[in-house]
């Protein structure tokens, strides 16, 4: 099969004909249908933290259609329409019999949806609804990861909400938020690009990039946000939002910053700040943003900007690090 590969920090995937995956026990093979290109693949493949070794498949925001199954699988048939949760565990400690993976000891991020077929075990399939179509499923991951944020951010209904950023995770962020009864969500970014979708998303309100001063921001939301979810991850934006958020607020961070930081920690003492990190989902939030995409997919599939195939793959990748007008592109294997 086809499929783009990570081959070396700092250099663009390359499209390798690779071998096709076999499913061992309780395995199974996916044909993708489309798989997102995510800001934490372009994280991985120009810094060394991550580790990622040549010859790696990237891709973890993918659906597809089951093609093959391994001995053993019960709960997936031939032809099931899935979306894939990329979270790999041991499948028998209690957090993974809970359909939290995440925090299995044995925990690793499996991606593969930059290929023609993709492996997976059948406890990482979710069967996606009828009225869900497969380019629909392959916004299940991002939105679990805003409905994660907002989720762990213990909201309650009426809370004014400022969300910095307006990257798909931002774009979820506004839409878990709205939908779970904020009444008010304003959204900060760097430039307008994105201001008509977040609004299509979710939001109430967009700040003026020239002033995002306090004031701005009270003029917004009817005062200090209760919640301020950081979902960019560049240094100095977390320092931003403490200052931003009302006393005795919460600051949740989303966004992926991989360098160092620096925070005045008094900043936080004198407002008595609650901090709180949002890393991943669960099988449970899986659920929710499939069942909220067959209720509702106008919203979410708004963020689609672009679908390229896999030869065009590595320059739209690259194209992504800098900055751009598109949102959530997608990548669809079968396409010339």
């Amino acid at each position: 099969m086809l499929a783009a590969v990570f081959t070396k920090l700092g250099h663009p995937l390359a499209i390798e004909r690779v071998a096709d995956p076999v499913p061992a026990a309780g395995q199974i093979v996916v044909k993708v249908s489309r798989c997102g290109i995510c800001a934490s693949d372009l994280h991985m493949t120009e810094d060394p933290l991550f580790g990622l070794q040549p010859g790696t498949v990237l891709g973890h925001e993918y659906a597809g259609e089951v093609v093959a199954l391994g001995e053993g699988v019960q709960h997936v048939r031939k032809a099931d329409p899935v979306a894939i949760l990329p979270l790999k565990g041991c499948r028998q400690c209690v957090s993974c019999l809970a359909g939290e993976p995440a925090w299995c000891a044995q925990m690793r991020i499996e991606g593969g949806g930059y290929g023609e077929y993709a492996l997976a075990h059948e406890a990482q399939c979710l069967p996606l609804p009828k009225s869900v179509t497969l380019e629909e499923g392959a916004l299940v991951e991002p939105l679990a990861v805003g409905l994660h944020g907002v989720t762990v951010a213990q909201m309650r209904p009426g809370a004014r909400v400022l969300i910095v950023g307006a990257g798909p995770i931002g774009l979820a962020t506004a839409f878990w938020a709205r939908r779970l009864g904020a009444t008010r969500v304003a959204v900060t970014a760097s430039s307008t690009r994105r201001q008509s979708l977040a609004y299509e998303m979710g939001a109430t309100a967009f700040i003026d990039p020239t002033d995002e001063s306090a004031d701005a921001v009270s003029r917004a939301l009817g005062g200090l946000p209760d919640i301020v979810f950081e979902c960019v991850g560049k240094p100095g934006l977390l320092a931003w939002s403490v200052n931003h958020v009302r006393p005795r607020g919460t600051v949740v961070i989303l966004g992926l910053c991989t360098t160092l930081d620096s925070l005045l920690p008094f900043a936080l003492v004198a407002k008595e700040i609650r901090v709180q990190c949002a890393a991943f989902y669960s099988m449970r939030d899986f659920e929710v943003a499939a069942d909220a995409l067959a209720q509702d997919n106008s919203v979410p599939r708004a963020m689609i900007t672009h679908t390229v195939g896999l030869e065009a793959l590595p320059a739209a990748f690259e194209a992504l690090r800098q900055r751009s007008d598109q949102c959530k592109v997608l990548v669809s294997p079968a396409m010339s």
